[in-house]
């Protein structure tokens, strides 16, 4: 096992990952940015190294210093949580070159994986069901127009780098696919600096369903069931729930069948998820495959009883998976607070929190980096806290997060509170009848 462990990350997953390494027993190094310094996960890891300025391109992402601070604490592993250099392969590379374990995929499976017209193809040859679309990159317009009448509009454009719904664009009429060809590439050229596009036919109206997956070093793995995140805005996920109401034991068997599939062609070591788009006959088709831990891991958890970044350590560290499968147990619903001002388009709220009150009771978690008189910073994600609910159904995992929000007071900034308690009293959610559409519909 890891003496120690740099957690490359900062707020709420940093606090995630010390809480789990102190129970192992395992030493923690924090970084953080000049505008971090009062953060929780600097208080709580047993030593904290200043990595930069406010900037995350000047700290969080700064390679170099990451790995000198790796170096002075002599720190024999690093987990870089998700987001930033999660899922960076030179950053996996760098990590290795210097002789310190990265909690996460190797370069090759990250490259594979990241390139979403390559990852594709690799699911195809392991027999997991893909959305039509295109071979690989589009190579220009005229081909992408040919395509799009091959596959049958409506049809939709993504960036090969993409994520966070930049380089995508949805084309309902050939009228409109040139322009949609054209910005996409822009903003794919501006965020990844890769303008590499490819297609798939559009799924009306689905479901966005991932199962949690982890593999060792032997290439075995197994899965842990599904996580429903379609309640969602501009592609960023609001909340999500395990069981998903739109389940049944059938698609579960075969999805976790497909999941289990497409881990063990690429050899997967470590925590990830297989993301799918579920259609309203349940059908599932393969979307993409994220090689991290993700922000709404803690239901998973709730349901199974099962450490996952503690299981991650341990695949990292060379100890081999069970190789059991796991099905949700009870029910769990997780809320993203974040500090945005709902009532007017999701608008970033930075600024001091002046009260600061969580709520607690039976079958109630809370993961946050924050408390009163915090200051948060104009930088990052501006995601502050999880609210996580489990109970022995879903009415009840939904009265017991009603309650949690009413009790959770924060005080000198707007969040998303108000937004989750409007949530939980629709009707169509309440009812499970919900689509990746909910959100262009539901009213403040």
């Amino acid at each position: 096992m890891f003496k120690k462990i740099l957690i490359a990350n900062r707020g709420e997953i940093a606090l995630r990952i010390i809480r789990t390494c102190k129970e192992m027993g395992v030493k923690t190094v924090a970084v953080y940015s000049t505008a971090d310094k009062d953060s929780l996960h600097v208080r709580f890891a047993d030593e904290a190294v200043c990595i930069g300025p406010a900037a995350s391109s000047e700290s969080y992402l700064k390679i170099p210093n990451i790995i000198a601070a790796a170096e002075i604490t002599n720190a024999d592993a690093i987990h870089p949580g998700y987001g930033f250099l999660a899922e960076n392969s030179n950053f996996s590379k760098i990590c290795g070159e210097n002789d310190i374990k990265f909690i996460g995929a190797s370069p090759g499976m990250i490259d594979g994986m990241g390139d979403k017209a390559s990852a594709k193809e690799t699911m195809k040859k392991a027999g997991v069901p893909t959305i039509p679309g295109s071979v690989g990159i589009i190579p220009d317009f005229k081909a992408c127009k040919k395509l799009a009448i091959e596959v049958g509009y409506p049809v939709m454009l993504k960036a090969t780098a993409g994520g966070g719904g930049k380089g995508m664009r949805l084309v309902w009429e050939a009228e409109n696919l040139e322009d949609a060809w054209n910005s996409a590439r822009q903003e794919s050229k501006a965020a990844f600096g890769n303008d590499g596009m490819y297609m798939e036919k559009f799924i009306e109206d689905p479901r966005h369903i991932e199962i949690q997956i982890i593999g060792d070093h032997t290439g075995k793995a197994a899965h842990l069931s599904e996580r429903d995140c379609s309640i969602q805005r501009r592609h960023q996920k609001l909340a999500e729930e395990t069981p998903s109401p739109f389940m049944t034991e059938e698609l579960r068997a075969e999805m976790g069948e497909a999941a289990i599939k497409a881990a063990e062609a690429v050899n997967y070591e470590g925590v990830g998820t297989v993301e799918f788009l579920v259609d309203k006959h349940r059908k599932f088709f393969f979307m993409e495959m994220n090689t991290r831990i993700q922000v709404e891991h803690p239901i998973t958890e709730e349901v199974v009883d099962y450490d996952l970044i503690r299981e991650q350590i341990k695949v990292a560290a060379g100890v081999k998976i069970s190789g059991e499968n796991y099905d949700p147990q009870l029910h769990a619903i997780e809320c993203r607070i974040n500090a945005e001002d709902p009532e007017n388009d999701f608008r970033p709220c930075p600024g001091m929190i002046t009260n600061f009150h969580a709520p607690g009771g039976h079958g109630i978690r809370i993961d946050t980096h924050v408390y009163a008189n915090y200051m948060i910073p104009p930088f990052y994600d501006s995601m502050i806290a999880k609210v996580i609910t489990v109970a022995q159904t879903r009415e009840e995992a939904i009265a017991k997060m009603e309650r949690a929000l009413d009790e959770f007071i924060i005080e000198g900034i707007k969040t998303t509170i108000p937004f989750h308690q409007k949530l939980m009293k629709d009707k169509d959610f309440r009812a499970g009848n919900y689509t990746t559409k909910f959100m262009e519909t539901f009213e403040m």
